[in-house]
């Protein structure tokens, strides 16, 4: 059996585990990045994405690429729509803060070839099989090619002092360490999905707008100025040959309906898909020298825009610690970085929670729980204050505070 011996063994190759690799080698640590899927694969999986000022940050600042600022849509708000009436939040005169509109696999791109560029060790098409001695100084795992072509048989080892689990919500890593004692799961499982479209036409509105209306939760989202991305809450056993072209646009329609007659502007949909949803965390984020970050560890409903996110944040704080680790020999941070990665995880659990509630419609809904959420809206959207939370939640917490 080939062994291989690094510093820091990730599973997982999409922006967290390429991120965290990328920071590493910065700092001269030595990684193996494994991941199962092909390169293309990923590049080509597109999921929007909302990129905070710090995120933004570790992509440009870290010599990845500029891409994100030249590609990369800034925005400087977004519009609540309630009532058939918009309310506009303008984060720079609220928080001083922009987010950056730019799809998650834009970011693996920009990540994949910078580990490319700088000669790193990532593995695709590898699947793990395989993970053990995770209370010893040499955690290990094995894993087997999985293209065309390769023998299943030949599996191969990596010995290393650090293993993270990067590989998103379905981790291999996560669940090899489910039986074990002092763990806990915490889920909540929403009773709605969001029917996704991609669509060949010009923004109907600069800013994203999150729409609540009596049919339900809609958001019209962007991707270029000729490529848009659109949602609608459905029922999650929704089948999208269901649904014709016209019959998408009434319904998108009818959700942002007004007396100002704000209309969408249409073109040909080219992509369709349910997104069902939930929130997940795993505590502790750890088990011996077993560390997990982004969805391996936590996941969120898309509607506070946080998912890549507190990705991104855990590997800032993972980060830190490997190189405290190995610059001093302390585990001060290492044992401190699932309680403190925990922190944001859980402002952001309430955040996302509480926007999606807000928002969203449940087929149990009494007139007072519309009325109360129409509250809410009106509550945040009337105060200078509740403004202001809804923006620095969504634009994000300073990395000085968790």
């Amino acid at each position: 059996m080939n062994v291989t011996r690094t510093q820091v063994g990730i599973v997982g190759g999409g922006p967290a585990g390429l991120m965290l690799s990328h920071l590493l080698a910065k700092q001269g640590i030595s990684n193996v990045v494994i991941e199962s899927r092909d390169h293309d694969t990923i590049a080509n999986t597109h999921r929007a994405g909302i990129l905070e000022q710090p995120s933004v940050a570790m992509l440009t600042d870290t010599g990845v690429d500029g891409r994100v600022l030249t590609v990369g849509d800034e925005h400087e708000g977004i519009n609540l729509r309630f009532k058939g009436e918009s309310h506009l939040l303008n984060f720079p005169e609220l928080v001083d803060a922009t987010v950056t509109l730019y799809a998650q696999n834009e970011v693996f791109i920009d990540l994949a070839a910078a580990r490319a560029r700088d000669g790193g060790d990532v593995r695709y098409e590898s699947e793990v099989t395989e993970i053990f001695d995770l209370k010893t100084d040499t955690p290990k795992f094995r894993y087997r090619s999985v293209a065309e072509g390769a023998d299943p048989d030949a599996l191969q080892e990596v010995h290393c002092d650090i293993l993270v689990g990067a590989d998103g919500s379905r981790s291999f890593c996560r669940r090899a360490v489910r039986d074990e004692p002092g763990h806990q799961d915490f889920t909540t499982e929403y009773p709605f999905a969001w029917f996704g479209i991609l669509c060949e036409a010009p923004k109907s509105f600069p800013e994203l707008i999150y729409a609540n209306s009596p049919r339900g939760f809609a958001l019209i989202s962007q991707r270029s100025e000729t490529v848009q991305r659109m949602y609608f809450q459905c029922d999650p056993n929704t089948n999208v040959d269901d649904w014709s072209e016209d019959r998408i646009w009434d319904e998108l329609q009818s959700r942002v309906a007004g007396p100002d007659g704000f209309e969408l502007k249409t073109g040909p949909i080219f992509d369709k898909t349910v997104l069902p949803f939930r929130s997940f965390v795993r505590e502790p984020m750890s088990h011996g020298n077993l560390f997990l970050a982004g969805d391996a560890a936590h996941t969120v409903p898309p509607t506070g825009a946080k998912g890549l996110n507190l990705a991104f944040a855990d590997v800032r704080v993972l980060f830190e610690a490997l190189d405290s680790f190995y610059s001093t020999g302390s585990r001060a941070l290492l044992d401190s970085y699932s309680d403190t990665a925990l922190r944001r995880v859980w402002k952001a659990q309430n955040f996302s929670y509480w926007m999606t509630t807000m928002l969203h419609t449940t087929a149990e809904e009494n007139p007072f729980s519309t009325r109360r959420s129409l509250g809410d809206l009106e509550s945040v959207t009337s105060s200078v204050y509740g403004r202001q939370y809804l923006a620095e939640c969504y634009t994000g917490w300073p990395n000085s505070r968790p």
